[in-house]
């Protein structure tokens, strides 16, 4: 959806994954998040993959993590685990990448990694969480490049649990050069007002995951 040149509650509202993904979550808090999505109109739901399946109206997508939140996980697993979500009603999958992989310039074992799940579920959109704020610009765009040949459909810039850090503008506006239109581009982590989801909408994200959903729409006009 193209965002106005002032994007309003709804259009933001619109991009929002509407996120809970504190492993101490509970079945009611999930219906909570799910009540809240549909009350402040978010684009979806992401959760973790035992949260599975949800009780939620088909207009109301459902992402799910894998191979969260270190990524250092055999790739077979990611796979088996985003092929479950899948069959247990994920629309979604954001995958956490093996981040020694790129450290050390293995790129096309990211690839690799990327092309399994992708395999193991093909009818889902493909989010790849590259945690950018670990890496470096080059190793961002390398990391870009082999999401988009293996497949995926966003690239998205973190967990949200690394000490590292989540989002910042400049890595929301590195990774849209890199992928142009052909990739969505989602910025999570450390987005918690109005201001920051708007800065993250101008550097080119197309998404935004973040937990703070209603403060942040709480600072947008309608």
């Amino acid at each position: 959806m193209p965002l106005t040149d002032h994007p309003t509650k709804a259009e933001i509202a619109g991009i929002i994954d509407h996120t809970l993904l504190k492993p101490e979550a509970t079945p009611e808090q999930v219906r909570a998040l799910v009540e809240e999505a549909l009350e402040l109109g978010t684009y979806s739901v992401c959760v973790s993959p035992s949260q599975l399946p949800l009780d939620h109206p088909s207009s109301l997508r459902v992402a799910v993590v894998c191979g969260f939140p270190s990524g250092a996980h055999d790739s077979r697993v990611k796979a088996a685990e985003a092929e479950i979500a899948a069959a247990d009603g994920a629309d979604e999958i954001d995958m956490v990448i093996n981040l020694a992989l790129p450290l050390t310039g293995r790129y096309d074992l990211t690839e690799a990694e990327i092309a399994a799940v992708r395999a193991a579920a093909p009818d889902v959109v493909l989010k790849v969480i590259i945690e950018s704020a670990v890496l470096s610009d080059e190793q961002i765009v390398q990391v870009c490049r082999a999401a988009e040949r293996a497949g995926a459909d966003f690239v998205k810039t973190s967990t949200g649990f690394h000490p590292a850090g989540g989002a910042s503008v400049h890595a929301v506006q590195l990774m849209r050069r890199t992928v142009g239109d052909r990739l969505g581009v989602k910025a999570s982590g450390g987005i918690r007002d109005a201001a920051t989801a708007i800065a993250m909408v101008d550097a080119g994200a197309s998404r935004l995951g973040v937990s703070s959903s209603r403060a942040i729409l709480a600072g947008l006009a309608d």
